[in-house]
Formats: structure tokens, C-alpha cells, sequence
């Protein structure tokens, strides 16, 4: 899965990333056991992520009945069936969430966007210094596809995580597309059999491997630094009768 620059910075490494958690989320349209081209990219920062000793958790939201709504638990606003309870736990307890996409119709799927929706049902909720719950996590995310717009869907996917709160390090998005039109994606066999359509794409390679050690890096800071500091992003600043105190403020 990797080529040899991949393994060789992994080999190299001399960073500890052993208490990290990292969750990544296939939003693929086909539900398991279909193969998904989406899984097989996401599956090449999946390995950079093991060889350096991360907690990994996956999960194919498709897999699971995930009603639409912006509440934290939509039965109790009347779904029959919510499973997103028991994925916000492996959501909350991860430093690092990498999205993971197909373009439909030059958009994220259907799949990412109630993702994004489930995430907003949190966004109000704050965590032990005051900020929102996210504040200390980083997202990235990776895109799969047969026609253009990579980047589109990342702006999208990238510009929701960082407004809920979490911090998006540089070039945490990657992704592949074949020629316009139908044809084949990323992962399938060529038709030569010598191997697998976009393995050998460098450029993907590339921002792959960028992403995942970025994610990698900016989750080590924000851990050895306590998360992001709370001076000036806190939810009570703005509470009815909040007031500085003199000489040392500090927030109640």
C-alpha cells in the first residue's frame, strides 16, 4: 500500500504519536460488504496513520441508520432509529477526523452531508474551558470521483469542520479523479493488469501523505499544549453579566 517514500518517513520517524486517536469516516453511498473506492484511498492515510502508532477507528456511516436532523439525538425528536449517539462517542474521543468522500454531480455525497449536519448538532456544546466541543481536534479529508471537482468538495467538507471548531492544518485534503465521464476510479484493476488505477498517481501520493502527517503534527501540538488556549474564544464572554477581574482576569 505505501511506496517506499511513505515507508521510509514512517521508518524515520522519531516523533511519539502513540496516545493519539484518529477516526476516519467513509462516506461512500455503497453499503458494506461493496467494495468502495473512497475506502481504498482513505485506506492509504489509514497506514501512515498504524505505521506511527495512532489509535485508529473507521466507520462507514452508510452502514448505519442515521436519521437526518441538526439534534445531538433524533429519537428523541421522534426518528424511529438513530445510531448517531454511538458514533459521536468515537467522534468525541478522536484527535484526528478524516472525512472521506465521493463527488456525485460535482457534490460531496448525500452520505457527507448529513455527516456534517450530525456534526452541527454539537456545535453548541462546550468542553471544560468554556470553547466549543471541537476546539483541540484537527479534520482533513479525502475526495474520490470520476470527474472534477476535488477541490470543490473539499472547500466545502473542510470550511464545515473548521466552523464547528476544528482545526484544519495545511493541505488536509487529497484526492483523486479519473477522466471526465464514465471510466474507471481510483483502485479498480487496469484493463493491462499491472495494477491498480491511481496506486501510481504521485500527485495523490503526494497529498496524501502531506494531509496525514500534517493532521499527525498539528494533533501532537494541540495535545502537548493543553488544546488551543481560552483567552478570547470562551462561550461565557458573552454571557449576561460576564466581568473581567482586576488585576489578573481570569474566566470564572
Amino acid at each position: 500500500m505505501l511506496d517506499d517514500t511513505q515507508e521510509q518517513l514512517c521508518k524515520d520517524n522519531t516523533t511519539d504519536f502513540s496516545d493519539l486517536k484518529a477516526l476516519t469516516i467513509n462516506c461512500t453511498l455503497k453499503p458494506s460488504p461493496q467494495g468502495s473506492h473512497t475506502d481504498k484511498l482513505l485506506g492509504l492515510a489509514e497506514a501512515i496513520l498504524v505505521k506511527n502508532s495512532v489509535a485508529l477507528e473507521t466507520v462507514r456511516l452508510v452502514d448505519h441508520a442515521i436519521a437526518p436532523g441538526v439534534y445531538p439525538d433524533m429519537s428523541e425528536q421522534g426518528a424511529e432509529q438513530d445510531d448517531w449517539p454511538s458514533i459521536w462517542k468515537k467522534v468525541q474521543g478522536a484527535d484526528i477526523l478524516i472525512v472521506g468522500t465521493p463527488i456525485w454531480l460535482g457534490e460531496k455525497s448525500s452520505v457527507c452531508q448529513r455527516l456534517i449536519e450530525r456534526l452541527y448538532a454539537h456545535s453548541g456544546q462546550t468542553n471544560d474551558k468554556g470553547q466549543y466541543t471541537f476546539y483541540g481536534k484537527v479534520g482533513g479529508c479525502i475526495v474520490t470521483g470520476n470527474e472534477d471537482g476535488i477541490k470543490h468538495v473539499g472547500m466545502g467538507v473542510l470550511y464545515s469542520l473548521q466552523h464547528v471548531g476544528y482545526t484544519i492544518p495545511p493541505q488536509a485534503d487529497a484526492g483523486w479523479i479519473g477522466e471526465a465521464g464514465p471510466g474507471p476510479s481510483y483502485g479498480d484493476a487496469k484493463e493491462d493488469g499491472s495494477g491498480y488505477v491511481g496506486f501510481d498517481n504521485d500527485f495523490t501520493r503526494r497529498n496524501t501523505t502531506f494531509m496525514t502527517w500534517n493532521l499527525m503534527h498539528f494533533a501532537r501540538m494541540l495535545k502537548d499544549a493543553g488544546g488551543i488556549p481560552a483567552w478570547g474564544n470562551t462561550v461565557d464572554l458573552w454571557k449576561e453579566g460576564y466581568r473581567f477581574d482586576a488585576p489578573n482576569p481570569e474566566y470564572r
